[in-house]
Order: C-alpha cells, then sequence, then structure tokens
C-alpha cells in the first residue's frame, strides 16, 4: 500500500444490518426485486462482488451507465455475515506481510471462497482518493450463503442514481445527497 493511503470501509449500516451495492441488467434486477432475493437469472457459478462504499459503486457502474450496469440496487445483508465475510476473506494481491510465500498465497486465493480487494475511494466524478475502499468477492457455498440467507432487503436505487447523475450534468453539488456512509468497524 502507497504512503498515506488508509484501507477503510465506509457503508451506510446499523445494528443488524449493513447495505453493500451491485450493479445488473433489468432481467436480473427486476427478478431479484420480485423474489427479495438473486434468482435463476443470476449466475451463482462465478464470483460476484459487493461493495458497501456508494461512490466506488458509482465509478466501477459509470452511475448507472455501463452495459449490463444500468440498475443499482442496494442491497441490505446481515451485519454477522458481512463481518465473517471480512474476516475470511483472502487479498486478491500478494501481501508479503501477510503470506509466508507467493505460492502459499495463491493456493490459498485458489482454496478460499471470499476475496477482498482494496482500491482507491473515489470522489463523485470517478477520481481516486488517498483513501482506499472494500468490495468482497464471493463464490462456491457463500454465494449460496448471500442468497439463501444473508440479504434482509433489496432496493432498486437506479431512479436516485439517475436523478443524483442529472444533477452533477447540470453543475449541482449532490453531495449532501449522498447516502451517509460512516466508517465500518468489524
Amino acid at each position: 500500500m502507497e504512503a498515506g493511503n488508509v484501507n477503510r470501509i465506509r457503508a451506510v449500516f446499523n445494528e443488524e444490518s449493513i447495505r453493500v451495492y451491485q450493479a445488473y441488467n433489468d432481467k436480473i434486477a427486476d427478478e431479484a426485486l420480485r423474489l427479495g432475493t438473486f434468482g435463476s437469472s443470476f449466475n451463482t457459478k462465478r464470483m460476484t462482488w459487493i461493495k458497501p462504499s456508494f461512490l466506488w459503486m458509482m465509478y466501477r457502474s459509470g452511475w448507472g451507465t455501463k452495459e449490463n450496469q444500468e440498475r443499482i440496487l442496494g442491497i441490505d445483508i446481515k451485519r454477522s455475515a458481512f463481518d465473517y465475510l471480512c474476516k475470511n476473506a483472502v487479498e486478491s494481491k500478494y501481501n508479503p506481510n501477510v503470506f509466508v510465500s507467493e505460492e502459499d498465497w495463491k493456493t490459498q486465493v485458489k482454496e478460499s471462497e471470499i476475496r477482498v480487494q482494496w482500491d482507491p475511494e473515489r470522489d463523485i466524478f470517478g477520481n481516486p482518493q488517498n483513501d482506499r475502499s472494500i468490495q468482497l468477492g464471493i463464490r462456491g457455498k457463500c454465494v449460496e450463503k448471500y442468497i439463501d440467507e444473508w440479504i434482509l432487503r433489496i432496493e432498486d436505487i437506479t431512479d436516485y442514481v439517475g436523478a443524483l447523475r442529472g444533477k452533477m450534468q447540470n453543475n449541482e453539488d449532490i453531495t449532501r445527497l449522498l447516502p451517509n456512509e460512516q466508517i465500518y468497524l468489524f
């Protein structure tokens, strides 16, 4: 990690849940909203990434304009599940301070169902910031638990994102309209 950069989890949360964001196409989003979880249109065989930082999700999805990322979902999951993911994740990049060897890291990445990646936090324009935000990749049984046990609520925030994007295009300050994220400690 570069000097001055700090890993932080920014999120909207309460005693029971933490909000993560994902972006999908209409088919997956409509089905998830109808079911209250992900259904047959959602590919359970691949790694899925959850992001608690709203601005990082906006950067990743182009504020809901990238192909197959037009629908932004706010997904409230159990805090206990999020904490479990954070505590059991394997870093996406080799870190000699954490792993015995690069081979050990490669083995853990291959075997783990949970990956953690720290990327530069973004401002409203997508510019990288000094702090780094978390994203968690899950696969295998963790995806099954995510779908079957961990999701408490799914909200379609696409219209909200579109309204913010429109205000930005009109050079309006949207800072006060952003989700009230706090630093999350687990």
